[in-house]
Order: C-alpha cells, then sequence, then structure tokens
C-alpha cells in the first residue's frame, strides 16, 4: 500500500518509505447508529457473499431485541440471492443505497477515521503490524476513540436540497 501523507509541502524532496502493498487486509463492517457498536469481520482474501453471511449471522448473534436495518451500498456480492435469503432468516431488513452516496452511510465516516488514524504519515515495516493497528484501531472505538467517534459519527448526513443537473 502507497503512503497516506498527512503533509506535502517541503523546501527539498523527502523520500517515505512504503511497502510493497501486495498484501490485502479487509474489513467488512456494520455500526450500531445509535450506540456506535461495530462488528466486523476481517480477512485477507476478497468480500464475498459469503463475508456477508458472516457478517450477518454475527449481528444476528447479539440478540438484538429491536428490528434490524443493515444499510448496505450496491455491491454485487451484498445483494445476491444468497445474502437477501440469510438476511430474511435472520430477520435483518437490508437497506440498499443509492449508487455513488456513500455519504449516505454513518460506517464511511468510520472508516475515514481509521485510515486518518492508521495510515497517514505511518509506515509499518510488514504486514502483521499494519492489520494489527487497523485491528487495534477498530477495537478501540468503545474505548480510546470514543469521544471523538461520538461527535463524528451523528446521525446528520449531507444532502443535496438545491441541485439541478446541467446540460453539456
Amino acid at each position: 500500500m502507497g503512503a497516506f501523507l498527512g503533509i506535502l509541502w517541503s523546501f527539498s524532496r523527502l523520500f517515505v518509505k512504503t511497502s510493497a502493498g501486495r498484501k490485502r487486509f479487509n474489513v467488512l463492517g456494520a455500526l450500531n447508529a445509535i450506540t456506535h457498536e461495530l462488528v466486523m469481520v476481517t480477512n485477507d482474501t476478497y468480500i464475498t457473499a459469503e463475508s456477508v453471511c458472516d457478517l450477518l449471522r454475527r449481528i444476528a448473534m447479539l440478540n438484538l431485541d429491536v428490528p434490524i436495518t443493515l444499510v448496505m451500498d450496491n455491491a454485487r456480492y451484498q445483494k445476491c440471492n444468497i445474502v437477501t435469503a440469510l438476511a430474511s432468516q435472520l430477520n435483518i431488513e437490508l437497506l440498499y443505497l443509492p449508487a455513488y452516496s456513500p455519504n449516505l452511510n454513518l460506517i464511511e465516516r468510520l472508516w475515514k477515521f481509521v485510515k486518518k488514524k492508521v495510515l497517514y504519515s505511518k509506515y509499518y515495516p510488514n504486514f502483521a503490524e499494519f492489520r494489527d493497528a487497523i485491528t487495534d484501531c477498530l477495537k478501540q472505538t468503545h474505548t480510546t476513540h470514543k469521544k471523538e467517534l461520538d461527535s463524528l459519527l451523528t446521525l446528520k448526513f449531507q444532502a443535496f436540497k438545491k441541485c439541478e443537473l446541467v446540460p453539456i
């Protein structure tokens, strides 16, 4: 993964160490909009329909006594029959956002926060340290980062009230 630079301006050329970026670490998560409790599934391969099913099972294991609505984007693996059937069986409602609207998904703010805390201007000499830094940051959402996240993860969403399409 290339470097995420926090500061770019300099009088002299500065070389920043980066890793090769040949390995991947995926986090699929669900965030409780009220309590900010995070449920996540991680892997080193690809996010698939089975990954989404694992997440649904973990959410169901929380045994919440309220109806559950999971807000998702329109990724193909999230809309397939396996996922929708399992969600129905577990009594979880799936709500799909319109295309290209991450501003309406609360968890996108968490992902941005994690990138800022873990990746900006940081170098990890090996993949294990990189993975552990992300995992540790996510595990600290209810402890170390709680105060910051409580102000960031509000239910105020950017919406465009007055917009019009301009013909080209």
